[in-house]
Order: C-alpha cells, then sequence, then structure tokens
C-alpha cells in the first residue's frame, strides 16, 4: 500500500505529509490514523512503548475517551530523507471539564512507500483555562500558520 507523499521529503511533500497526519488525528478515528502507519510500527508516546497496528487502535481509542474535545496543530520542524520532525499542541478537557493544553515534539520514520515505521513523541500537558483556549477543532482551510511558542 502506497501512502503518498512518499520519502526522500522536499519541503512541500514534508508540510503535506504533517498536514495530513494533522487532518487524520482530528477525525480521532483510530483505525484511520493507524492506516498511516506500518503494520509493526513502533511507538513510543510519553511513557508508553508499544508496536503493532493493533496496540495503535487500542492506544488512540482509550487516549480519545479521556481527552474530550480533542482538537490538534502540528507543524513542521525538520525534514531529512523519510524523515521528520513536528512541534505539536493540543487541547481537551478531562471529564470534570477542566481544560488542558498538551505540547510535544514528534520524530517519524517513513517506509518508502510511504507508511510510518516509527513514531515518537514526548509530551507536556499544561493545564489552562477555558477562556485561555486558542485551538477550536481542525485548521480551517488555507491556514498554514505556525503555531504560537506558548
Amino acid at each position: 500500500m502506497m501512502r503518498p507523499p512518499l520519502p526522500p521529503f522536499d519541503l512541500e511533500s514534508a508540510k503535506a505529509k504533517v498536514l495530513a497526519a494533522e487532518n487524520a488525528w482530528n477525525t480521532r478515528d483510530p483505525e484511520r490514523v493507524a492506516a498511516a502507519y506500518t503494520e509493526d510500527s513502533v511507538w513510543r508516546n510519553r511513557d508508553e512503548f508499544f508496536t503493532g497496528r493493533d496496540a495503535i487502535v487500542e492506544f488512540l481509542t482509550r487516549k480519545w475517551s479521556i481527552e474530550n474535545g480533542y482538537a490538534l496543530r502540528k507543524d513542521l520542524w525538520a525534514f531529512e530523507g523519510n524523515r521528520i520532525a513536528v512541534r505539536f499542541q493540543y487541547e481537551w478537557h478531562d471529564e470534570s471539564g477542566q481544560w488542558w493544553r498538551s505540547y510535544g515534539n514528534e520524530q517519524w520514520e517513513f517506509t518508502p512507500e510511504g507508511l510510518m515505521s516509527r513514531r515518537e513523541a514526548s509530551i507536556n500537558d499544561v493545564r489552562i483555562e477555558e477562556s485561555d483556549r486558542r485551538i477550536f477543532g481542525p485548521r480551517p482551510e488555507g491556514d498554514e500558520s505556525v503555531l504560537p511558542q506558548q
């Protein structure tokens, strides 16, 4: 199965890959997201380590059952060959209604077919007031704004 854009990445194809990932994650559909990864994709997400699409689906199902109102923005940080680094922010609220902004960095590695074979994510959560939110659903069409520093 081919998942364009394919490596080696240039600036435009790396940006397109990042936006495609952002769009998929904003659907909060674990099966759709997992389809972009190899059957044996290796993940580190915070302090969790797991391998394979089934584990990805299980992880994302659990994640989005807790992170209510999830909305994400990703920004290309660097790329070379078959690797891309991104920084991201997403906002969500817990069951009590407390809002959070999660900040992170990811390193991605791709197969020649454009499937992600490795994903490593470091993420920190910051409590925010609902009035401090700045991410409201998927990115509007044509919006290529860069994430704020804070």
